[in-house]
């Protein structure tokens, strides 16, 4: 009767044990910054914020120039012109200082609205790769990897070369 009690004893540890060890997930790791840096997609299109930085820059800084060449030309005036004039003079130049600046802001959240049209298909496209490979290798989590985020230890499986895999480069 004892061998029969610790045998079933056993047999419900051992079932325990193993219903543990399926119950547990495979979990893998990838730097999702280094993937998106590296994909082909992502070179292009920050050549072409880059492009259209520029030309906001160049716009801005032709817009500074025109400023200070109209300031120096006033300054220079001045002392020929009445006070009511120079006070006109000097509205509007802080008037075109003011619209500069709103140009600026302009342009930054332009930027901002290309950068997000821009990277928007490229990520999801990555999350798509990372889905399909942790998917096909059997992974039920995929922590990201990349630099300031919470992951401590990566012992775990890199799917950084098979995303990159499944993407073409």
């Amino acid at each position: 009767m004892r061998n029969v009690k610790k045998i079933a004893v056993a047999m419900v540890l051992f079932v325990v044990a193993t219903g543990f060890v399926n119950a547990q997930s495979k979990v893998a790791h990838i730097n999702v910054q280094q993937l998106l840096s590296e994909m082909p997609e992502m070179k292009a299109a920050q050549a072409e914020l880059k492009k259209l930085q520029e030309t906001y820059r160049a716009d801005i800084e032709n817009s500074y120039k025109e400023l200070q060449n109209k300031y120096t030309q006033y300054s220079n005036e001045a002392a020929s012109l009445s006070d009511e004039e120079n006070q006109k003079r000097a509205v509007e130049l802080q008037g075109f200082d003011k619209s500069i600046k709103e140009a600026e802001q302009q342009a930054m959240q332009e930027m901002q609205k290309k950068q997000a049209e821009l990277f928007a298909p490229i990520s999801e496209k990555a999350k798509a790769a990372i889905e399909k490979v942790a998917a096909a290798q059997g992974y039920d989590y995929v922590i990201d990897a990349s630099p300031g985020l919470s992951l401590i230890v990566a012992k775990g499986k890199d799917l950084l070369p098979e995303v990159k895999q499944e993407l073409g480069f």
